[in-house]
């Protein structure tokens, strides 16, 4: 993911800081793992821009219209529809409407309308207190890592990686999302391989890298975002963690960069599986001797010698597993599958 102003801006989080006066939960408050209460049909959600503006204004119209369609009442995020530059307003407007929408009782969920870039400015001004208090599901992927990583640093709570309010709600999607949040089934994660007229399926298949099963909690994300975020407060601890990324339009060599910083900050030696998803237009550019993104995952995660597989389908793709951030999963390397263990939801 192209995220140069998203780099930028980790620069600008102490200034913002001072804005607000939220105090982070000391060890006797911070929950290890803290369950959002469920969610029904009927209920109210929340509609977010926590990140980057949407140019176009028919994406809230289609946000509001599937969430409805779901069986939802949707209310919008007082600042959603700001803009101030490349950001969905100010730091301030949209810390406002994350921390109003855990506040607010009629609020049972809330759904970011999109990622793009710009959420890691609002962790310092988040309220992780409140949320602890107020614990609810959280729906976004790609720059909404920013908001699981720290979330789930600060509180513990469970949120959940998968479609944004604006993104695809085709029939694969709303099963997970229905099998996720209604009948909150424990659901394995298998890939939907389809040979689609070929003689052999060429979509949607995973790689075994190192063979085994393995338990944990699982935690990542976007591997730009979750990187740019490390050595903060807002990093999540992965030992003996299951650990998942994916990415978008990343040359191999930025991957590989990434990678390296997922290692010399020692995440990669704490884990106890790994998971890679989908890394769209992620191939080689045109300088001599490129490394492919298979060559990396193969230097960085073989060594390691811990269960592995890529191509889970988890990532900028139209199609895409909603990832409980912070929860219990069996993975094995061998079937490409990870499985909840346990319910997600606070009874």
């Amino acid at each position: 993911m192209q995220k140069r102003d998203f780099l930028k801006s980790l620069g600008l989080m102490a200034g913002s800081a001072a804005a607000l006066s939220f105090t982070f939960p000391t060890k006797e408050e911070f929950a290890k793992t803290l369950k959002p209460l469920g969610i029904k049909k009927g209920d109210t959600v929340g509609l977010i821009s926590p990140s980057a503006a949407s140019a176009d204004r028919m994406q809230f119209t289609f946000a509001q219209e599937a969430l409805e369609a779901l069986g939802f009442q949707v209310k919008m995020g007082e600042n959603a529809k700001n803009r101030r530059g490349h950001l969905a307003g100010t730091d301030e407007d949209r810390a406002s409407d994350l921390n109003g929408m855990f506040a607010d009782s009629d609020i049972k969920a809330i759904i970011c309308i999109r990622g793009g870039s710009g959420a890691a400015r609002i962790l310092p001004l988040i309220d992780y207190k409140l949320i602890s208090k107020n614990p609810k599901p959280l729906l976004g992927y790609s720059d909404i890592t920013a908001l699981h990583s720290a979330i789930h640093a600060q509180t513990g709570l469970i949120t959940f990686h998968g479609p944004n309010g604006s993104g695809s709600w085709n029939p694969f999607n709303v099963e997970q999302f229905e099998k996720m949040f209604f009948a909150k089934e424990l659901i394995r994660f298998e890939n939907d391989i389809t040979k689609n007229g070929d003689l052999v399926a060429k979509s949607n298949r995973i790689q075994t890298l190192h063979s085994g099963t393995a338990e944990g909690v699982i935690l990542g994300g976007n591997l730009t975002v979750l990187t740019a975020i490390s050595g903060t407060p807002y990093y999540p601890d992965f030992k003996n963690a299951i650990l998942f990324i994916e990415d978008v339009g990343e040359d191999p060599y930025r991957i590989d960069r990434m990678m390296s910083t997922l290692k010399l900050n020692g995440t990669l030696d704490q884990i106890k599986g790994f998971i890679f998803g989908q890394c769209s237009e992620c191939e080689p550019g045109g300088g001599y001797g490129s490394l492919t993104v298979d060559q990396v995952m193969d230097d960085y995660i073989l060594p390691l010698k811990i269960p592995a597989y890529t191509g889970a389908m988890i990532g900028h793709i139209s199609r895409q597993f909603i990832v409980p951030v912070g929860a219990k999963v069996k993975m094995d390397a061998d079937a490409g599958t990870f499985t909840m263990m346990e319910s997600v939801f606070e009874s």
